[in-house]
């Protein structure tokens, strides 16, 4: 589903990744470790196209997208949830979701992944259910952080950028978080993740690539970086 080759990135003058390679492929969940500055953030952001100085090849369902504007990327169906959140603070529950409706997508062989509708998306966020009417300035964290992934899916994205997920929400909402990451690799989605916390990411990943100050450091399975506790205190312990 997603190929990077030799990706690097800037911030004006500073060089921040250095020439990565990995891939992603259909219904796998892929996580990006490692510190706070390790470079995870500004990886999913250059696949998305935000970084505006970029080098390297990005293959997203076949097609080249490297050069391609955000929006461009968006509606070829790669879905991103930042960090930061970014709901319309002023706009409902539901208007969120509306904003985000896109029309159905197929696989390159033809497969169409079932929409997401609404009514879909309050089965896997029963939070969210309970408060269809509520502004996203009314809601906490992790409420937001939810509402995030929900307007993310009505995208009815082939794979998902996930930045942090887990970051400064709720242990039970890490949880849930979770949980509805198993589901929708169930459903044959594709995701990305940038994590830092490892138990959260031991949850739900099947494979792991590990940033060093935008260097990769190591790959592999998700239960062969569980065994190397030599690879966990160098890369991954603050």
């Amino acid at each position: 589903m997603l190929s990077v080759e030799n990706l690097s990135a800037w911030y004006d003058s500073a060089r921040i990744l250095y020439d990565l390679s990995f891939n992603v492929g259909r219904g796998e969940v892929v996580a990006l470790m490692g510190r706070n500055g390790a470079g995870k953030s500004t990886t999913i952001k250059t696949i998305m196209g935000l970084i505006g100085r970029r080098r390297g090849t990005v293959r997203f369902n076949g097609e080249d997208i490297s050069r391609r504007e955000p929006y461009e990327i968006a509606r070829r169906g790669l879905g991103y949830a930042p960090e930061d959140r970014r709901i319309f603070a002023d706009l409902t529950v539901m208007e969120n979701l509306d904003v985000g409706r896109q029309a159905p997508r197929r696989f390159t062989d033809g497969r169409t992944l079932p929409a997401w509708t609404p009514q879909r998306l309050f089965a896997l966020f029963p939070n969210l259910a309970e408060m269809p009417d509520r502004l996203g300035s009314r809601m906490s964290g992790g409420e937001q952080q939810m509402l995030t992934v929900a307007r993310t899916l009505m995208g009815n994205p082939l794979l998902v950028l996930l930045d942090e997920p887990s970051e400064g929400v709720a242990p039970l909402i890490v949880e849930q978080m979770a949980n509805t990451i198993i589901e929708l690799k169930k459903e044959g989605l594709s995701i990305l993740l940038s994590e830092q916390n490892v138990h959260f990411a031991r949850l739900v990943s099947d494979r792991v690539y590990v940033l060093e100050k935008g260097h990769m450091c190591w790959q592999g399975s998700m239960d062969a970086l569980m065994r190397d506790q030599d690879v966990q205190r160098a890369y991954l312990t603050v």
